[in-house]
């Protein structure tokens, strides 16, 4: 939200520290070329964090206004790397802490850094629960700005490595029979195959090849490989046990 004391200091703090580290170069990134929004309905606020964040290598996308910034076109199929937004908390119509919901329920979770020109303790507590990143009071500190960016960047990254590794097991696992998806959630509980078949009434030569079928489609290099998987993807090792006492019997 606009503030006539904030808008004037922020350039100076952003800006100052920035001319006297350029004697030395500017900091490398950590992702260079990361895309990092600003929404901000303040002008000065917006260019001073887009030359801030440019000098240092990161793509910048400024927005006067959360309308602006959800009516944004699509970002391009591979994402482009990972990206964080810097959200101002308090803005006409729909505010910081709206946008951060609204984000949310439709599920996107991209990191959140909250700046603010009122000491507002409650939204601070409020935002943080929800999953902000940090919370900057203006004028903003550069070094401190800079290092929420790179916390930020780097969530966004590991959730995107997250991601991409949960869709490569649900693929795996969608391999799977039904009664293979069985047998894979008993194998994990450390259950030998003999076990195994007393437990869904079949032979224990049966659920040898169930289980060397599962090691191949999961692509595991052994049964510690798919306990991760397993605890990864939620696998309930209660899986079998609900579909024996529907009275299952698939082969």
């Amino acid at each position: 939200m606009r503030q006539s004391s904030t808008v004037r200091s922020i350039p100076r703090s952003l800006t100052a520290p920035l001319v006297a580290r350029r004697k030395e170069g500017p900091p490398s990134p950590a992702f260079p070329g990361a895309r990092v929004f600003v929404v901000d309905d303040d002008a000065s606020v917006r260019k001073s964090l887009d030359r801030l964040l440019s000098s240092v290598g990161y793509r910048v996308q400024t927005f006067e206004s959360a309308r602006e910034f959800l009516a944004r076109p699509a970002a391009p199929a591979d994402g482009g790397g990972p990206q964080c937004l810097i959200l101002d908390i308090r803005m006409p119509g729909v505010s910081g802490l709206d946008l951060q919901m609204s984000l949310r329920s439709s599920g996107v979770n991209i990191p959140i850094i909250f700046s603010t020109g009122f000491g507002d303790v409650a939204s601070s507590v409020r935002a943080m629960k929800i999953g902000a990143i940090d919370f900057l009071t203006k004028p903003i500190d550069e070094e401190e700005l800079l290092a929420a960016v790179e916390r930020g960047l780097t969530l966004d990254a590991e959730m995107a490595r997250v991601d991409a590794l949960m869709g490569v097991l649900k693929t795996r696992q969608d391999r799977l029979t039904p009664r293979e998806n069985q047998v894979f959630s008993l194998v994990v509980t450390g259950m030998l195959n003999k076990q195994i078949a007393g437990r869904l009434g079949t032979c224990e030569r049966t659920i040898k090849v169930h289980r060397a079928r599962i090691m191949k489609k999961m692509e595991a290099g052994s049964v510690a490989d798919l306990v991760r998987m397993a605890d990864r993807l939620g696998v309930p090792p209660t899986a079998a046990r609900s579909s024996e006492a529907r009275g299952m019997a698939l082969t």
